[in-house]
């Protein structure tokens, strides 16, 4: 937990500088959209969850992403991301985190990028279990969902691609789980995970893909399926950073070949 923490803080160092200054390019994927895309709130407890769901136009019921969101909260491009996987014909849920914490109770919208970075460091550190409590009431909602066939997998990105790693140890039904550049949990709370778990990690990014060899021993020694790739010459963030107007070509490449290879599991699921 102290290593998870440390690694944290190094990345909330950087996150008021590099969030998003330009968080407007992924609208026009949003605005254009002509799948079904709405906000609902989840509850359980005495806590409300706004979530961002996104509806694939097929004709059959569908399987369930469950949208784990970066360090930046849920942001314009978290939200894309729930239209690219409904575009891919998938129902897709991304809970805001952040709900609650904003100035008017509401999330990640009404929060600046310091308070966004302030506020996910006292999340990770201080209310776990209410990360992963949100996380199942959203899966609880899109399972439930008449338009979804039970099916469950979960996503995240950078924080998120940690948490995913996290939630596949609390969470048995999940089918499958991916981790974009997130660092892994402790070697004994991976030996509770029952899905496989695909690793999508930078070239560029040591911080945490250093994490990569020493997590697939303990994957392996707890006898679970574990696959990564790491993509070269890619930077952390590549998933986002890669569809950017300024993307460089190692990002492009790499974002491009992270979601084809998203695609083709969930498509053996």
């Amino acid at each position: 937990m102290k290593r998870l923490l440390l690694v944290l803080a190094a990345a909330l160092s950087t996150a008021v500088l590099t969030r998003a200054a330009d968080d407007n390019f992924p609208l026009a994927r949003l605005d254009k959209s002509p799948r079904h895309l709405e906000w609902v709130t989840v509850k359980h407890d005495n806590r409300e969850v706004g979530c961002y769901v996104g509806y694939p136009e097929r004709s059959d019921k569908a399987p369930a992403v469950l949208v784990i969101h970066e360090i930046f909260g849920l942001s314009n491009w978290a939200r894309s991301v729930v239209d690219e996987f409904a575009e891919a014909g998938y129902i897709a849920i991304a809970p805001d985190l952040l709900w609650g914490l904003g100035a008017k109770g509401g999330g990640t919208s009404e929060l600046t990028s310091s308070e966004i970075s302030q506020k996910i460091g006292e999340l990770t550190r201080n209310h776990a279990d209410q990360i992963t409590a949100d996380l199942n009431a959203a899966a609880d909602y899109v399972t439930k969902l008449p338009a979804c066939n039970g099916k469950l997998v979960v996503i995240g990105f950078c924080w998120g691609g940690g948490q995913s790693f996290r939630y596949a140890t609390n969470n048995p039904d999940l089918k499958a789980a991916f981790v974009c550049y997130g660092t892994p949990p402790s070697a004994d709370d991976m030996a509770k995970i029952k899905a496989p778990v695909y690793g999508f990690y930078a070239g560029n990014d040591a911080r945490v893909s250093a994490t990569v060899p020493k997590a697939t021993e303990a994957m392996k020694a707890a006898g679970k399926t574990y696959e990564t790739v790491i993509y070269d010459g890619a930077g952390h963030g590549f998933m986002r950073a890669g569809e950017a107007p300024d993307a460089n070509e190692a990002n492009k490449k790499a974002h491009d070949a992270a979601w084809a290879r998203v695609k083709e599991i969930l498509g053996k699921i």
